[in-house]
């Protein structure tokens, strides 16, 4: 007989990874996180089997790693666009500040118009806050890519673990 409860629990959890896999795409979404919690909810439902436990543990690692790299890029990209460091905090807390008050765009809009405007204000020249805004959009590009491969490798360790966990 067909145990549909394992075939719901699936379904409602490959569902929640793919969502935080389309929120890996976009800035200052937790994407990443929500796998990691659909992945928790998976264990404490299912069960823990030895197998699960270790790769939870690694899907944990991941998580940390994806949300340092994250802002690591984008920092280190407006950087090496001219930005100062105080722009980068500031755009890091606007985002972050703006995703809550206007989920999930106003972090995306945020982010970048701190950077702009702080530069152009503490540079008086349009052209290199510009150019400290492209290096920032470049480090996200870096970070997308980076994301969405630990978001990748995150479902399909999920995958190993329901079908041989």
């Amino acid at each position: 007989m067909v145990n549909w409860s394992d075939y719901i629990l699936f379904g409602v959890v490959q569902v929640a990874m793919l969502v935080g896999m389309f929120g890996a795409l976009v800035p200052f979404f937790p994407g990443i996180f929500i796998m990691w919690l659909a992945a928790l909810g998976y264990g404490f439902i299912a069960g823990w089997s030895t197998l699960g436990i270790i790769l939870f543990i690694v899907m944990t690692v991941l998580l940390v790693i994806s949300t340092l790299i994250d802002n690591v890029l984008m920092g280190a990209g407006a950087n090496r666009g001219g930005a100062h460091w105080l722009s980068i905090i500031a755009a890091l807390i606007s985002g972050v500040v703006f995703t809550i008050l206007f989920p999930p765009f106003g972090g995306i809009i945020a982010a970048p118009l701190s950077v702009f405007l702080i530069e152009w204000i503490r540079l008086r020249e349009a052209r290199k806050a510009w150019k400290a805004l492209i290096g920032m959009a470049a480090g996200y590009g870096i970070s997308y890519f980076v994301r969405f491969g630990l978001g990748m490798l995150i479902m399909a360790m999920w995958w190993l673990w329901v079908w041989k966990g």
